[in-house]
């Protein structure tokens, strides 16, 4: 029997209307969700708006860690069954559903390390006339009503991110998961009600339609937006904004490789072939241009392909499985469109290509596709790598650079002055040296430049951003 999911909007009316779960491997249904509509969304923003107005009724820091706490401890326990799901509704192979899990629980655990550490600032007083008499000290208060809008491709973990650090500073949080993969998030904003936290602090909803969607955006009641999803619509969503209300962004990118002649490519190979072929290559800052010095361009792709071709691609609740389907069979249309737009132009496909059932497109190797291709100039978002041979190491770097895209990058070197002068000069939020593109841990930064995003990611600067600093001046004559 089909899972139904009611509405998690404190006193609301769903719109009579609901959005089936499909599995992206075999379609089968896995539940219905009950849809908000417009006056669903007016009850969530004026029960949020509320309980921030109502300064006496703010939760206390340590009730806020007592409930984290049992969080992490709820999810620990279901730790098999989370990933279980996440894999079905998402797509990603259990191995690393599995990953996922582990880190939203560490997310959970960060959110209360960064919470009992934070701290105001003394701010000099007494050193002149006119501050003489006066103690000044910042503390910390949430921002305001938080509104989340997030992504597919990390179901869980991502909605930890945008909505644990609204917990942890005090902040009413409205999230909408993304529509392919709504449960994951229902299954958090249970857990952590569950765990004690009341639910009009944490309401969750899938709007009827965009209208309703850009009507919360909009809404002044909004202090904070943060949303994760392609930079079209970010951009667009970010104009709507009304004043004063912040945000955050994170969008995608085409992150850049550049592989040194004298790398260790035996060492990169694995780091690369898991960089670009994690979760079918859906992750915004997945392996996609390697610009390879000439001299061991050719011998590295073949060896990537070689890597590719053993992974094995299919049911991503499998255990043994590495690379499961794209989100959609619409995404396997458009990159198998893409490749073979690549192939025509004059790339050399060494491996893949070719659709795996409906659902999954083959690992794929090309070698110098055109530099106007679109696996070239845009996100593929799938399981594809190119590699470009180049000559001198400042060319790799100016095609780097090329693109209106900077988030993550690499370089792979045994020189540390190679490694820095590349540092130096890509157009990126970070550089790794010796490892993939895609690598992160929860506690860094995480941050998309130029198009790829607005504002730094990472649950301590998350925290930071949904909070505001606020002075407090003191005049005494004892001081």
């Amino acid at each position: 029997m089909t899972n139904h999911v009611p509405l998690m909007i404190h006193g609301a009316q769903s719109a009579g209307k609901h959005l089936t779960v499909t599995a992206p491997f075999d379609g089968s249904t896995i539940a219905t969700v009950e849809r908000a509509g417009s006056d669903a969304a007016e009850r969530a923003l004026e029960t949020a708006d509320g309980l921030f107005r109502d300064r006496d009724a703010w939760l206390a820091p340590a009730e806020r860690i007592a409930i984290l706490d049992r969080t992490a401890a709820i999810m620990k326990k279901s730790r098999s069954e989370l990933a279980e799901a996440a894999a079905m509704e998402g797509g990603k192979p259990l191995v690393d559903s599995i990953v996922e899990t582990d880190r939203a629980i560490d997310c959970i655990k960060i959110c209360v390390e960064t919470l009992r550490t934070q701290s105001g600032t003394m701010i000099p007083m007494g050193i002149n006339a006119a501050s003489s008499g006066r103690l000044a000290m910042t503390m910390h208060e949430p921002i305001g009503v938080v509104l989340a809008f997030s992504a597919f491709n990390h179901p869980l973990n991502l909605i930890v991110h945008q909505v644990a650090p609204a917990v942890a500073v005090g902040c009413p949080v409205i999230v909408k998961p993304a529509e392919a993969t709504p449960l994951s998030c229902m299954r958090f904003v249970s857990i952590l009600r569950e765990a004690g936290l009341p639910e009009s602090w944490c309401q969750a909803m899938v709007p009827t339609d965009r209208n309703v969607s850009g009507a919360m955006v909009a809404d002044p009641r909004v202090a904070f937006f943060t949303f994760i999803g392609s930079g079209r619509v970010g951009w667009m969503l970010r104009s709507k904004l009304a004043p004063g209300a912040r945000c955050s962004m994170e969008h995608g990118g085409a992150a850049p490789v550049i592989v040194a002649a004298d790398a260790d490519v035996t060492s990169a190979l694995p780091l690369m072939t898991k960089g670009a072929f994690y979760h079918a290559g859906q992750v915004c800052v997945s392996v996609q241009r390697i610009f390879a010095h000439s001299s061991i361009a050719r011998d590295l792709a073949d060896r990537l392909a070689v890597e590719a071709k053993s992974l094995r691609v299919g049911d991503p609740t499998l255990k043994e499985t590495d690379v499961g389907p794209l989100i959609r069979s619409a995404e396997v249309n458009r990159v198998d469109e893409w490749v073979k737009e690549a192939v025509s132009g004059g790339a050399e496909l060494l491996c893949g290509g070719s659709m795996v059932l409906d659902t999954c497109y083959s690992p794929t190797v090309l070698l110098n596709p055109p530099a106007d291709a679109r696996v070239s100039t845009q996100e593929i978002f799938g399981p594809v790598a190119c590699v470009y041979p180049f000559d001198e190491l400042d060319e790799a770097i100016e095609r780097a650079n090329s693109l209106p895209f900077a988030f993550q990058s690499s370089v792979f070197t045994r020189d540390m002055d190679t490694a820095l002068r590349t540092a130096k000069r890509l157009d990126a939020a970070a550089v790794m040296v010796n490892d993939h593109t895609a690598f992160r841990v929860d506690w860094m930064p995480f941050a998309g430049l130029k198009e790829s995003g607005l504002g730094i990611g990472g649950i301590p600067y998350t925290m930071e951003d949904m909070q505001i600093e606020k002075l407090l001046v003191i005049r005494s004559a004892e001081l």
